[in-house]
């Protein structure tokens, strides 16, 4: 039976980066794929027209790699994300979860080094009540690569993978759609690149005997 996803970015990349392989496993059974985007560029905001353009394009593009159903953008210009965001944000996501009603929820790691990554965090979260979001069964923070890993090295922010995926089989496509963010890659040691996703993938794989895996720390599960 096939199961509603929702994938929540604060940045195109995100997703990808965090839960490409998963995603892809998701839509080879058949499962809906709902993809949630809290922030965008905008030219007022210092990005050329060309470059707003060329996003939009990325994102339709990885939406169809994905298999994403349908795209929900927020809009909330980049690295401005807040605490007062909050009370404009809750509603909206709320709004898309009681339209999708999500079985599986994909959110950014709650203590990322970026604040825009923190905040869609608590935002998610603040839409995942079992007594209004009764169809929500999972809640699963990922990991994203040049954001988790540089938060602070403080135990209460420490991301403790505890649920992985086998994603062995869909490893060269996850690659193949990052690289339609090819302005957000670089040459190692950048972290957003080729060989540090593979690295990781095989260290999540090697930590659980498969080839390669993505890791989450899962937050909520319903077994109902």
């Amino acid at each position: 039976m096939s199961k509603n996803i929702v994938i929540i970015s604060a940045h195109p990349d995100d997703e990808v980066l965090g839960v490409g392989g998963t995603l892809l496993k998701h839509k080879k059974n058949g499962d809906e794929i709902y993809w949630i985007i809290t922030t965008s560029i905008f030219e007022e905001n210092g990005f050329s027209n060309e470059r707003v353009n060329s996003r939009q394009i990325e994102i339709n593009e990885v939406a169809e790699r994905i298999g994403a159903k349908a795209i929900y953008k927020l809009d909330y210009p980049t690295m401005s994300l807040s605490s007062e965001t909050l009370i404009d944000m809750v509603p909206k996501i709320s709004e898309i979860f009681s339209e999708v009603k999500p079985e599986v929820i994909y959110c950014l790691n709650r203590s990322d080094a970026h604040s825009d990554h923190r905040v869609t965090f608590d935002a998610v979260m603040a839409c995942t009540k079992s007594f209004r979001y009764p169809y929500i069964k999972s809640v699963l923070m990922y990991e994203c690569i040049s954001e988790t890993e540089f938060a602070p090295a403080l135990p209460e922010k420490t991301f403790m993978p505890n649920y992985f995926v086998d994603i062995s089989e869909f490893m060269d496509e996850k690659i193949d759609i990052m690289k339609i963010y090819h302005s957000e890659l670089g040459e190692h040691p950048f972290p957003r690149s080729i060989r540090n996703i593979e690295a990781l993938a095989t260290f999540r794989g090697a930590s659980v005997g498969v080839e390669y895996a993505e890791a989450f720390q899962l937050v909520k599960y319903i077994d109902k």
